[in-house]
């Protein structure tokens, strides 16, 4: 099977632990990331609010060399991008005349015949391939699915899951045996982009999703975006300097959670990158049934 694959900025860089996991799960399934030639980045939660015109010519100039190259569908795992280019597919395909103006800027038409994926919609689509492959059930583990916000809003561009009781990471977490847990902030945001702006509001909005989900029982969050893990995950040190005694919670990629249910080294998947050590989390699924030799992770 052959996807197209729009990686944006974050999988080389600051996400590259998701980027090693997503290429080592979808290499498993058989599934092969045709990267879209010349990308650009999308312009990520700033280029809008600066000059709309700006904000939607950067995704639309991938759409149109996706286009070009003969993609139908495009799968981005990172979901300020999934939000961008599901802007610029709907607002082009709404308004004739800005469609003009961007086809004017990017220099190539629009056909407006792009799907764009998010990982979660990728991944339920191979959880047929994924179930064969699974060598231990993560029975007893229990998730917080974190959506935040750009996974599911706005709806009307994004068409994905229930903006207010999304059900989709939650059902690729009980594919793989795990339980999700039942809690509250699972679609409040991060802060977002205000990682560096507004320092104090992401660690006091980090501290609440984070409180929430340990009160729920829950072993780690689970994420579908870059932005997220980063302020949940790097801030979290900043969090507990602030309220002394807090246990830290590990901040795992949808796609670590099947691939560590598939067997995959927990090396290849990134885990040893995080800033909160997942280490012991992953020494309890190796000790699961079905468990082959692994190394573990620092």
């Amino acid at each position: 099977m052959k996807i197209g694959y729009y990686p944006g900025c974050s999988m080389h860089a600051t996400a590259k632990d998701y980027g090693e996991s997503l290429s080592g799960v979808t290499q498993a399934l058989g599934v092969e990331l045709q990267e879209v030639p010349d990308w650009a980045c999308c312009g990520a939660s700033s280029a809008h609010v600066t000059n709309h015109l700006l904000g939607v010519a950067l995704p639309a100039r991938t759409l149109a060399t996706a286009e070009e190259h003969g993609m139908d569908r495009i799968m981005t795992p990172c979901a300020a991008c999934y939000g961008r280019l599901c802007s610029a597919a709907v607002e082009t395909g709404q308004d004739p005349e800005l469609k003009r103006e961007v086809e004017e800027v990017i220099g190539h038409p629009l056909q407006g015949s792009v799907q764009v994926l998010n990982i979660v919609e990728l991944l339920q689509e191979l959880l047929p391939q994924v179930e064969p492959l699974l060598v231990r059930r993560l029975e007893g583990l229990k998730l917080a699915c974190y959506y935040g916000c750009l996974l599911l809003r706005p709806h009307k561009v994004t068409g994905f899951d229930d903006p207010e009781q999304p059900e989709s990471m939650e059902a690729l977490v009980r594919a793989v045996g795990a339980q999700p847990v039942a809690w509250n902030k699972r679609v409040e945001c991060c802060g977002a982009g205000f990682s560096l702006a507004r320092t104090g509001s992401v660690i006091r909005l980090g501290r609440g999703i984070l409180d929430d989900a340990a009160a729920a029982g829950a072993d780690a969050v689970v994420v579908a975006c870059p932005m997220c893990h980063s302020n949940l995950d790097m801030r979290q040190a900043a969090m507990n300097r602030k309220q002394r005694g807090l246990p830290e919670l590990p901040v795992l990629y949808a796609t670590q959670v099947v691939g560590l249910a598939m067997g995959l080294d927990p090396s290849s998947l990134g885990l040893q990158r995080h800033f909160v050590s997942a280490q012991a989390l992953v020494e309890r699924i190796l000790a699961l049934p079905g468990a082959t030799p692994a190394e573990g992770v620092a």
